[in-house]
């Protein structure tokens, strides 16, 4: 999947009337982010509602579906921690969203990338902020790529392990550790979900 920069935005040279649509019309001009596909500039036409409702501006990172539609480009990191019980039974740690449109949903927590980070220093500055304790990253299990209605979203997922401090929940409203047995037991996030399988293939009832 190609990603793109929004160069320019500006109003469409033709009217409403032309385009059979209804609503006023932008053109984003588009420069792909892969200095390979630096020659290989996109235009898009979309309808100025669009960009309000999904927050494109110039300097943003948009995608194509496979249908087509634009999107918002989000690029996130979440971090599966495990751990053992004293049995020696793989728990991981699930956090329930406390706000937002996705409110109460479950995930794995993690945040957005910020300018000049790397993804492993992105998740460490995640999860002191939002669990206010440090982690050891281990290894990448996938990357999510999933098309909500509004944005393009694409999670790095990396299996985690505690190094010290409690686990305090500074945004979520609730918390569990899971096993590979009740790992199904609550509403996972879309984005989420489409990793759990990966994850039960790792995690022994031991």
């Amino acid at each position: 999947m190609k990603v793109y920069v929004v160069k320019r935005i500006t109003e469409a040279d033709f009217g409403c009337e032309d385009t059979g649509r209804n609503e006023p019309t932008a053109l984003l001009y588009l420069e792909p982010t892969d200095a390979a596909d630096s020659c290989e500039m996109k235009y898009a036409e979309v309808t100025e509602a669009v960009l309000a409702e999904q927050g494109i501006e110039e300097g943003k990172k948009v995608v194509f579906t496979e249908s087509g539609e634009i999107r918002k480009y989000v690029r996130v990191v979440a971090a599966i921690i495990k751990d053992k019980t004293e049995s020696g039974k793989d728990i991981i740690f699930a956090t329930q969203r406390g706000y937002g449109e996705y409110k109460d949903g479950w995930e794995f927590p993690g945040g957005k990338i910020e300018t000049g980070e790397s993804p492993e220093q992105a998740l460490k500055r995640e999860i002191m902020e939002e669990l206010d304790t440090e982690i050891i990253i281990e290894e990448l299990i996938d990357t999510i790529e999933y098309d909500y209605p509004k944005f393009h979203l694409s999670m790095d997922c990396f299996w985690c392990t505690l190094v010290k401090g409690e686990l305090t929940l500074k945004e979520h409203e609730a918390a569990r550790w899971l096993d590979k047995d009740t790992i199904d037991s609550v509403s996972w996030l879309p984005a989420d979900v489409t990793i759990i399988e990966k994850i039960k293939e790792k995690l022994t009832n031991k």
